[in-house]
């Protein structure tokens, strides 16, 4: 059974790592100018762009570019951000998407000259949450890991020690959209960039559990 099971998992991860080319995967409100090479895509962001719903600015916009691949179950999805942020919430990150009332997206954020580690959950109505970082880095790794109905943030700045910021719910046992976004509500545009895109499959909790109950 443990052989068995072991080699599901395997073949989920190479289906997984197969799926997550950039090049194969789908545009929601493509952006003017993108290119993608050598696995990373870099875009000029869609001027006054932003995804958000209702809550304290009393608006709702979904317009900001996103190019995503489909997931079901567990998984880990994690990006290296990079970008030349200038404006007032100019924004890069990772958007894990049911629909345009249920989102996380979660990233790096420029908000009155500070650089912050920010997450956006939407449940009908978004929320926000920010911890801005004592510098300006050159790069940050976002890790968002979903656990059952679960979604675990996590920010890096060398990919080796990651630290949890926020832990939010999602509809457990539904497909959902994994992928990059980026925003300039207030802005123009800028350039941003993401590198090692990378999505791997984590086995069900629940089946390792039955597992574990039935040897």
């Amino acid at each position: 059974m443990k052989k068995l099971f072991a080699t599901v998992i395997l073949i989920f991860s190479i289906i997984d790592m197969k799926a997550q080319s950039l090049e194969k995967m789908i545009w929601f409100n493509e952006p003017e100018h993108w290119e993608i090479k050598n696995n990373s895509l870099v875009m000029h962001v869609t001027p006054k762009s932003d995804l958000w719903r209702i809550s304290h600015y009393g608006f709702t916009v979904d317009d900001a570019p996103f190019l995503y691949g489909s997931y079901g179950g567990e998984f880990e999805a994690k990006v290296k951000l990079s970008g030349d942020y200038k404006t007032r919430f100019d924004q890069t990150g990772l958007m894990i998407r049911i629909d345009h009332k249920n989102y996380i997206k979660t990233g790096v954020e420029f908000v009155d000259g500070k650089f912050n580690v920010s997450t956006v959950v939407t449940h009908t109505k978004s929320d926000w949450s920010v911890l801005t970082l004592d510098k300006a880095p050159p790069f940050i790794w976002i890790k968002a890991v979903r656990r059952l109905d679960a979604i675990e943030i996590f920010y890096s700045l060398d990919d080796k020690t990651y630290i949890m910021t926020r832990n939010a719910p999602l509809a457990d046992n539904t497909p959902v959209m994994v992928g990059l976004t980026a925003a300039s509500p207030d802005g123009d545009g800028f350039k941003a960039t993401f590198e090692h895109f990378s999505v791997k499959h984590l086995p069900d909790q629940r089946r390792l559990e039955w597992l574990k109950n039935h040897q």
